[in-house]
């Protein structure tokens, strides 16, 4: 078996999974009152997911969330690939700060007191795309 992950790139890769696993097995426990906050979050930001029950909506978040983070584990999954989904999740998580009201303080980019943890995913993003430009910068 190759391994694909060069040394350099385990730690942002080490560091992305520990949270973002974190995340998915917290939200593999939610309740139906959780399940209805966090579906309601995102249906503000992304309002074709209103049409998924929040629970439903909660475990594919989760699996998601668990999914991608095992990928990050395991150097032989291409750092391009996890390098796209991080990008592409990040993304999302991005979306949901800029979408959402009272995440921003008024007229700013600046978070507000609620989007400071959203906000701050903006690392997420920056491993991702780091991932991916190495990567497409060695073909």
């Amino acid at each position: 078996m190759r391994i694909l992950a060069r040394a350099h790139q385990l730690p942002p890769r080490l560091a992305a999974a520990a949270i973002i696993l974190n995340s998915g097995l917290s939200k593999a426990e939610a309740d139906e009152q959780t399940a209805a906050g966090l579906h309601g979050m995102a249906c503000s930001a992304y309002p074709f997911l209103r049409g998924l029950d929040p629970v439903t909506f909660v475990k594919l978040l989760s699996k998601g969330e668990l999914a991608l983070g095992t990928a990050l584990l395991l150097p032989f999954v291409p750092s391009l690939l996890v390098g796209a989904a991080v990008t592409g999740f990040a993304a999302g998580l991005l979306g949901l700060y800029l979408k959402t009201p009272g995440m921003r303080m008024e007229g700013s980019l600046r978070p507000s007191e609620q989007g400071i943890g959203v906000s701050k995913d903006v690392w997420l993003l920056g491993i991702g795309l780091g991932l991916v430009m190495e990567e497409l910068g060695h073909r």
